[in-house]
């Protein structure tokens, strides 16, 4: 069995101990898996956790982990029950909306006094508390824009093409050592950090396993594609100015040039992306599947909301003097 480089988290509850030890057996075993009425709050960390150890069949896998689990009923059965669990609860905390121009526009309006991560580096974050950062965002970065290339086969026309132009750049041009995920490999390593792949997976909360959750949630159904076109399109036109903010306070902590590479990166890249998103692939969605616009702007407004939940969980961590990682 080919290796992965990742190994089993560590359980954090009776729903990611069932699937773990599941995923220990040959693929060909009979398992009974808990059912929907075990998942009793769906942003927890055994929530959480065992629906990203089942989502990550569907990228690199698990070292030991038979790669047949992928498509087994009965783990496929928890996955969609967990689905429907944590759907349910974003789209109770996020308010409709049918107006995606209206909501691109609002996301380009830069606050001049922001509260999230980023603005709280720029102005008085530590280098340890930046580093606790990169912790949190390893488990994006080191597979930065694989959740979102679920939708290219789900895409037509111009905004397939633009799509895909977006996603080109995400990984490196065509240059391996420029892709987005290797780039943030060697900002973990400057940082004195583990650049493994999922390397951090037992020690970020349930408010980053989430983040990354909800993109694979989008990613994975068809029937999400509007949704995962939104939360794409809310990252490109969100990440310029966070970016530069971390670019700004990576200097001023005399932060080694590999991790200030990479946000650098991002401010120019998806300045371009943001135009790009915006008229060529939400303008052309929207144009030929028009009752996909509600959830295009689902998609943005979901990506906001996890990201806020994170956002309050590091920054309220950081004022008073706490870590927000497990261990």
């Amino acid at each position: 069995m080919p290796r992965t480089g990742a190994r089993l988290p560590a359980q954090r509850g009776p729903l990611s101990s069932a699937v773990c030890a599941a995923l220990l057996l040959d693929s060909n075993a009979q398992v009974s898996l808990p059912g929907s009425a075990e998942i009793i709050e769906p942003y927890s960390e055994d929530a959480q956790l065992a629906l990203y150890t089942c989502y990550e069949l569907h990228y690199r896998g698990f070292d030991g982990v038979d790669a047949d689990w992928e498509w087994h009923p009965e783990l496929l059965r928890l996955r969609r029950d967990l689905e429907r669990a944590f759907l349910s609860y974003v789209r109770d905390h996020v308010e409709p909306g049918n107006d995606a121009v209206a909501e691109m526009d609002g996301l380009c309006v830069e606050p001049v006094d922001g509260s999230g991560p980023s603005f709280y580096l720029k102005k008085s974050g530590t280098w340890d508390q930046m580093r606790e950062y990169f912790t949190h965002r390893s488990l994006y970065h080191l597979k930065e824009a694989d959740p979102h290339a679920w939708a290219i086969p789900r895409l037509t026309g111009q905004a397939k093409a633009s799509f895909v132009a977006v996603e080109f750049d995400e990984f490196g041009g065509g240059r391996g050592e420029r892709v987005h995920q290797q780039l943030f490999a060697n900002l973990l390593d400057a940082a004195g950090l583990d650049s493994t792949y999922l390397g951090y997976l037992d020690v970020v909360p349930a408010e980053t396993l989430a983040t990354v959750n909800l993109m694979s949630l989008f990613g994975l159904h068809r029937s999400l594609r509007g949704a995962t076109v939104g939360h794409f399109t809310a990252t490109e036109i969100t990440s310029s100015p966070g970016s530069r903010r971390l670019v700004q306070a990576l200097q001023r902590m005399d932060a080694p040039n590999a991790c200030i590479e990479f946000y650098a990166e991002h401010v120019e890249a998806d300045a371009v992306h943001e135009q790009v998103m915006r008229h060529d692939v939400v303008g052309d969605l929207i144009a030929r599947e028009p009752e996909l616009e509600p959830d295009v702007v689902f998609g943005i407004r979901a990506a906001d909301f996890v990201e806020g939940k994170l956002g309050t969980l590091l920054v309220d961590g950081w004022r008073n003097g706490l870590s927000s990682l497990r261990r």
